[in-house]
């Protein structure tokens, strides 16, 4: 550059016909110039002289033709470029060393390009989607199953358990019975609508019911005491001619003493052990 400035502000020399650079409004003869201002070259260590292209990036700077990749040595001047420890590197360069594949497709996921991360791997955008309906699955929730992942009602579609009474599904603390799951809610006695789950219970016609609606409705009835016989508690129950006795109620109808393994006779309706039979 050449002006009106009459001498450098360094070295007081004229600048008359000569070339300057100009610093805060001071004029500068180049060797001055170069001397106090110019930066070095982050590769070769050489000063970056006012007459050459000085490129920057971060506080450091370098020659234009010094502005390579670390690894290949293409120039990256006006192209797109990555830094990995404070080392340059083209996309391709960089992409071999110390980008992620694509857990679906295998291929790189070029620095720059949206990645996403799921239980320690990653996908392209484009490639983390539903393996059922194909759509994007972004950061929507979405179920795992044999390393597949789907969005939600796609897998409640093909995969959940469907409650038998509601036909909801069941996503989580069902009861299983006859092999069909049941929300614990829904697993409800068929007389009195007592919910079941965790509770003492007995199965008719595929139907399940409490102890006492079982009891009312089932249960045979002792030909004692005339209540329901059931088979809580592992309790014994004698049964002859077509009629049944708890344990404890199998007993001579004249005496009272237990007939429960031992010899007896029967009078009619009634019981008698072998002493009072034959009185």
């Amino acid at each position: 550059m050449t002006s009106s400035h009459t001498d450098c502000h360094f070295c007081l020399q004229s600048l008359r016909g000569r070339k300057y650079a100009l610093r805060e409004e001071n004029a500068y003869c180049v060797p001055c110039y170069d001397s106090l201002y110019a930066n070095p070259c982050e590769e070769c260590k050489q000063p970056i002289e006012c007459n050459s292209k000085d490129l920057a990036y971060k506080g450091r700077h370098w020659h234009e033709g010094c502005f390579r990749c670390a690894k290949c040595s293409r120039s990256l001047v006006e192209k797109p470029f990555a830094a990995k420890d404070e080392v340059l590197l083209c996309t391709e360069c960089y992409s071999d060393e110390y980008s992620s594949k694509c857990f679906h497709c295998q291929k790189t996921i070029m620095p720059g390009s949206r990645k996403m991360e799921f239980k320690g791997s990653s996908w392209h955008e484009s490639c983390f989607v539903c393996q059922n309906c194909q759509q994007p699955l972004g950061t929507k929730p979405l179920i795992t199953k044999d390393s597949e992942n789907y969005c939600v009602p796609c897998f409640e579609k093909q995969f959940a358990h469907h409650c038998y009474a509601c036909k909801k599904v069941v996503t989580s603390g069902g009861v299983t019975y006859h092999d069909l799951p049941w929300h614990k809610e829904c697993f409800v006695c068929a007389g009195c609508k007592t919910q079941l789950s965790g509770q003492r219970f007995f199965s008719k016609d595929e139907y399940p019911y409490c102890v006492d609606c079982f009891s009312r409705f089932y249960a045979e009835k002792c030909a004692g005491c005339k209540k329901p016989i059931t088979a809580l508690g592992g309790a014994k129950y004698i049964s002859f001619e077509e009629r049944q006795w708890h344990g404890e109620c199998f007993n001579c109808t004249k005496c009272s003493v237990s007939l429960v393994g031992q010899e007896f006779l029967t009078r009619q309706d009634d019981i008698l052990c072998h002493k009072c039979g034959s009185a």
